[in-house]
């Protein structure tokens, strides 16, 4: 998982988060952000459209390599 979030929300835009096939289901808050900032657990579908968005945080999350393709 790759962070930009420190330097995003310094600059007052929303986080973006980079994640891989190997970081699903995934989650928000991730275990890569400070406790301090926790919200509760919610699940995000970003292999449908190759991103999603926290809907308590506004952290937004991009599927390397775009969305999946379902058969």
């Amino acid at each position: 998982m790759s962070e930009t979030q420190a330097s995003a929300s310094a600059a007052g835009v929303l986080p973006m988060v980079e994640v891989t096939a190997k970081d699903l289901p995934l989650y928000c808050p991730n275990p890569a952000m400070p406790l301090w900032s926790s919200h509760p657990k919610v699940f995000l579908d970003v292999e449908a459209n190759g991103e999603a968005m926290c809907p308590y945080c506004g952290t937004r999350y991009r599927l390397a390599g775009g969305p999946g393709k379902r058969h």
